[in-house]
């Protein structure tokens, strides 16, 4: 049975507890002119910004929670009100426990004191006596890779030393709670990749973790449940896979353009099919897909050209091609015609978006494009870039220039997702 904040024992299962939590701002609009100018008169408007509004999340003891949004959803704010770092507008926050938070590069520290200073003092803040920082000092530092510089004031650290303090200084409080947001992108990949083995390892101690980053991989790979924020509303609480699902929808959503159509395509839709055959939003690198185009043409058209294309999901082009180069049925008008793109996945973790087209005319510069399709990847651990190249390692022992042993280590793609990706 769990304990409450005295001690006794108590029912309540919940570390964290929101319900129907909003937070609003005040935003100002400065609207200058001639005549405000000239007559020195307020040319300020304020209007109420709700960063966040209605969200109801409850986290048992415990549990790996993790939420995800584009920028400006209201992620961030959320935490800070979990946090205790700034009160909610609308609503309650019920915490039970001591909470780490790590919302922000530097997070409790001072720029004037040094490294060793900082420590003390956050470790204070984090509810640690002295005696209890004295002991767990040298393993902290160590942690952090700071040695050299813990008598240096850390005004003159880069942002990864004050993430790596920051961090070291929050997991060795051994918090009930650990509020982690994108934070962690700032550290170089050895650091991550240590930050990651610890969190699992509060995990697997029963520690509730809550965790905002973009990575969508960790984030699969921590957490059980994951909210999903757009626009300062909770869109979807639920399993991992299917969050990640609904937050690539809404992405796609708020991203659509209607797809361009002629007298001679009346339509055209696109959808991308898994191994098993069936549509999806998420693929595993190495996996076997298909981008069925589905066209309905208006018109009699010579030869129509089939275009699949593949960018991230911020816009960079990765992957074009199309059946010019192959034998191109005549259509007839009314004619409705399928094509199945089959590709390999040799994606990386991470976003990406395709689109399926039909050119025609005597130079193809006539175009019927279909709205994009945003899916997610989870790719081999530890592989980074945008392909996965299935890179192959031989490592010789031969000190003389023969071959005595050697080691070969595969890259491949398949289903290997473990890690941060």
């Amino acid at each position: 049975m769990s304990k409450d904040e005295r001690g006794h024992p108590s029912a309540d299962p919940y570390a964290v507890r929101l319900s129907g939590v909003g937070k609003r701002y005040v935003k100002y609009d400065d609207t200058p002119t001639l005549l405000n100018s000239a007559l020195r008169l307020g040319g300020t408007r304020r209007s109420k910004l709700w960063a966040v509004r209605g969200v109801d999340l409850d986290i048992e003891r415990g549990e790996t929670i993790g939420i995800i949004g584009r920028n400006g959803s209201g992620k961030t704010t959320t935490l800070r009100m979990l946090a205790g770092v700034t009160a909610p507008t609308e609503g309650t926050v019920s915490i039970r426990g001591r909470v780490a938070p790590l919302i922000s590069v530097g997070v409790g520290f001072h720029d004037e004191l040094t490294g060793r200073e900082n420590v003390y003092v956050n470790g204070n803040i984090l509810g640690m006596t002295r005696e209890e920082i004295d002991g767990l000092f040298d393993s902290i530092v160590a942690f952090a890779e700071l040695q050299d510089f813990i008598d240096t004031p850390v005004k003159f650290y880069s942002s990864g030393m004050w993430l790596r303090l920051g961090f070291s200084v929050a997991v060795a409080a051994h918090p009930d709670i650990l509020v982690v947001d994108e934070v962690l992108a700032v550290g170089d990949l050895p650091f991550q990749m240590k930050s990651y083995e610890r969190m699992l390892e509060m995990k697997k101690q029963g520690a509730t973790i809550v965790v905002v980053s973009h990575n969508l991989n960790a984030i699969r790979n921590l957490c059980s449940r994951v909210l999903v924020l757009q626009n300062g509303e909770a869109k979807f609480l639920g399993p991992t896979t299917e969050a990640i699902s609904a937050y690539h929808a809404l992405i796609e959503e708020s991203t659509r353009q209607t797809a361009s159509s002629s007298p001679s395509v009346r339509r055209i839709d696109c959808e991308l099919l898994g191994p098993d055959g069936h549509p999806t939003r998420h693929l595993i690198t190495g996996d076997i897909a298909t981008v069925r185009v589905r066209a309905t043409f208006g018109a009699v058209v010579e030869e129509p050209t089939f275009v699949l294309t593949l960018s991230t999901e911020g816009g960079l082009p990765i992957y074009s091609d199309s059946n010019y180069l192959s034998t191109r049925p005549r259509v007839e008008e009314g004619q409705e015609v399928v094509c199945d793109i089959t590709f390999r996945a040799t994606l990386t973790t991470g976003s990406y978006l395709l689109q399926g087209m039909v050119r025609w005319g005597h130079d193809r510069d006539a175009i019927s494009e279909s709205d994009a399709v945003t899916f997610f990847v989870s790719g081999r651990h530890l592989v980074h870039g945008i392909i996965d190249l299935g890179a192959t390692f031989n490592i010789e022992d031969s000190p003389d220039g023969s071959i005595d042993s050697a080691v070969v280590v595969e890259g491949g793609v398949g289903p290997d997702v473990g890690g941060m990706g």
